[in-house]
């Protein structure tokens, strides 16, 4: 179950949020005062009512129901709040993973017109890893200064933040922009194959970005400004099947062989650079008394470095070379899924305006 601090941690928020939307905007702005913070609190229990109806729609990101359905509140609550809205469809531009789904979800995407120059672009995602029917034995649920609820940090909490954020820059009549934008995509948990180009084109276009990706630690509240990578290897093992009663010894166990793969692979993280390589799935065999033919393992990857992505290949490729099994046969699958997000002047010139 995951879970947010809803009190203390969302009034900072707004807080970063607001400074930094002045900041960006190129004018003095005292936001972060008493006056945010009474502001804040007034919209506190708006925002736990926008969670709750967030976390009530189920939105895995091969659940295209549920997606067009959170997609139309978005849509509409945007609309409420004064914004241009455009429903986007994933294009021929499509970047194609093992788990795409065959249908994504489409993206929100909602635009204000300030009177000022600068343009600012607001992301996060409607998407979540959990599969439907999950949220019955799970519902939403405020236990002090906890909010908990399938989704909610990862990134549901993030909608919310952006929509009542809008709500407090209205009720002060804050256009100090040139171009707001928001734009929530719905395959962020599979990396984004769909709304990865328009992003990155959207982020181009705009002065500064901000991301409400959720997620982390739920003790801490940081404002980051880098993330990890992300990678994702497969080893696929092909043996030979025999009766395991009668004659073991004329297979070749793709399951032995597998486990050697995985066990010579399991040195490669690297914390002290950022480099995460974690074998977290592994499947073999057909039926109990057959020796398995065939065997497969997912490994999830994590980088803060670009070079280093290119150098875990390069050394899987290497290692799968030493075989158990000789008659086994060995094939990596390698997918570089996302680019590490690394801080930069402006970035760090962002964030230390924010704290």
């Amino acid at each position: 179950m995951t879970q947010k601090k809803v009190m203390k941690n969302t009034f900072k928020t707004f807080g970063y949020v607001i400074s930094l939307l002045a900041f960006c905007a190129g004018v003095a702005c005292a936001a972060a005062n008493e006056a945010v913070l009474a502001l804040a609190k007034k919209e506190q229990p708006g925002l736990l009512q926008t969670m709750k109806e967030l976390v009530e729609i189920e939105s895995g990101s091969a659940d295209f129901e549920g997606l067009e359905k959170i997609a139309a509140l978005i849509a509409s609550r945007l609309k409420d709040l004064g914004a241009k809205v455009e429903m986007i469809e994933p294009g021929p531009d499509t970047y194609k993973m093992f788990d795409t789904p065959e249908k994504i979800g489409r993206m929100v995407k909602g635009t204000f017109t300030g009177t000022g120059t600068k343009k600012i672009l607001l992301i996060a995602h409607m998407d979540t890893v959990y599969p439907r029917g999950m949220l019955s034995g799970q519902p939403f649920k405020v236990e002090g200064d906890r909010a908990y609820g399938l989704g909610i940090a990862d990134d549901k909490q993030g909608i919310a933040v952006i929509l009542h954020v809008l709500s407090m820059l209205r009720a002060v009549n804050y256009r100090d922009y040139g171009t707001l934008t928001v734009l929530i995509n719905s395959d962020e948990e599979i990396s984004s194959p769909g709304s990865r180009n328009h992003i990155a084109k959207a982020g181009a276009e705009h002065d500064a970005v901000m991301s409400f990706e959720g997620g982390g630690n739920p003790q801490s509240d940081n404002l980051r400004l880098a993330t990890s990578g992300i990678g994702a290897a497969t080893i696929n093992v092909r043996g030979r099947a025999s009766h395991a009663g009668s004659a073991p010894e004329r297979g070749v166990n793709a399951f032995y062989e597998l486990a050697h793969q995985v066990l010579q692979a399991r040195d490669l993280s690297n914390p002290k650079v950022g480099t995460h390589l974690n074998w977290t799935m592994g499947r073999a065999g057909i039926v109990r008394n057959m020796i398995p033919p065939g065997a497969q393992a997912q490994a999830d990857i994590r980088v803060d470095r670009l070079a280093d992505i290119d150098a875990l290949e390069a050394t899987l490729r290497e290692r799968i070379k030493n075989k158990l099994l000789p008659e086994s046969e060995i094939t990596l699958e390698f997918e570089r899924r996302r680019p590490p997000l690394q801080a930069t002047d402006g970035s760090r010139a962002l964030g230390r305006y924010a704290i």
